[in-house]
């Protein structure tokens, strides 16, 4: 049930939680002091733009802190006063943008919504200066503009929220089940003795450790389709690079296996085993560079994120998916995902082999 229940459950409301993608209508407070034409024109400008959204409109700095948490502002412009008659007189007046950090993600939208009003605004008020001071209409451009300077995204160019957190979050999801899964494995025959009775049954240490995998195996694979089901109920474009992306993701699922085969071997309490996973899988995400980083963490850190196998899967999965790459481009990933679970595998067959070892003994 938690094998399942957890992916199906995290697949629908992270889908739910980001289905907008993108941030919109984000308040803002707007102080005109001047109640100008011109500071009009920056109101109409801030409310035609769709990520933002007027809350309130002020004409005095008054209680403005308290206003401000009242309507949950990310941002607060202050117009001041005569700043129509100072870009008149070319005093170079100052609109002031206080912006509320508390959120970053939506401060850095706000904010560059309000600089691109602004800017428009600079642009109009220059052009229109240079009409009345008789620059031809074909040379308006120019006079303002020495050169062009072009943006063009690439991966992802709606800057969709959901394209980008999504996918990583739910494999996160998919390392933790594992994990919690295999903890109990061999845990589970040591903790309730029925381990003898495997041993019994089951003599080859490699068929014990493929009886306790092969069904998550087949079932990760269920959950892999699951997904890819929900990326067309949540219309999110991820179609090339699927059947690599499939692969990699089987050496995923693999090398998380075995740690968390080795971990219930060495551990032959279910509780510690589960504890110890759970340490290992509940900073994977933040550890993995997909939302900060790596090469901003310091060495350690890079060290612990670089022997959890969610940190090079997603790397891979960035690689495929969002830049649209190739397989040998992801194979410094696969490589490093072959290498945890080989090392992981190894130790998990020595320390099976001594356990079942153990256990032959105590019969004699």
């Amino acid at each position: 049930m938690l094998f399942i229940g957890a992916p199906l459950l995290y697949a629908v409301l992270l889908g739910y939680v980001y289905s907008k993608g993108k941030a919109t209508d984000l308040p803002i407070i707007v102080v005109d002091m001047d109640q100008s034409e011109m500071s009009s024109k920056a109101i109409e400008m801030f409310n035609d733009d769709e990520v933002i959204t007027i809350k309130a409109l002020l004409f005095d700095k008054n209680n403005l802190s308290k206003i401000a948490i009242d309507n949950e502002a990310n941002c607060i412009v202050i117009i001041p006063k005569d700043f129509q008659k100072m870009v008149l007189t070319k005093r170079y007046p100052e609109i002031i943008t206080i912006v509320n950090t508390a959120n970053i993600l939506t401060a850095n939208f706000s904010s560059n919504a309000i600089q691109v009003c602004l800017g428009t605004l600079k642009v109009g008020v220059q052009m229109e200066t240079l009409r009345k001071q008789g620059v031809p209409e074909k040379l308006l451009a120019s006079q303002y503009e020495p050169f062009k300077t072009t943006f063009v995204k690439k991966n992802n160019r709606s800057s969709n929220y959901l394209y980008y957190l999504w996918p990583g979050v739910l494999a996160a999801v998919l390392q933790q089940v594992i994990l919690l899964a295999l903890a109990l494995s061999f845990a589970s025959e040591f903790e309730n003795g029925t381990f003898k009775i495997l041993v019994e049954q089951c003599p080859s240490v490699l068929k014990m450790m493929s009886i306790k995998i092969v069904p998550y195996l087949i079932m990760s694979f269920g959950v892999w389709l699951l997904y890819w089901m929900f990326t067309f109920y949540f219309r999110i474009p991820f179609f090339d690079n699927l059947l690599q992306l499939t692969f990699v993701a089987g050496i995923f699922v693999l090398s998380v296996s075995f740690i968390g085969i080795l971990v219930s071997i060495l551990i032959p309490n279910q509780l510690k085993a589960t504890e110890i996973l759970m340490v290992i899988a509940t900073p994977s995400f933040i550890l993995s560079g997909f939302s900060w980083p790596l090469s901003q963490m310091p060495n350690w850190v890079q060290g612990v994120a670089n022997v959890i196998p969610l940190t090079h899967f997603l790397k891979a999965f960035r690689i495929l998916i969002i830049e649209n790459g190739t397989l040998s481009q992801t194979w410094d990933s696969i490589k490093n995902m072959i290498i945890i679970g080989s090392v992981c595998a190894v130790w998990a067959y020595i320390a099976l082999y001594f356990k079942k070892k153990s256990v032959l003994k105590s019969d004699l």
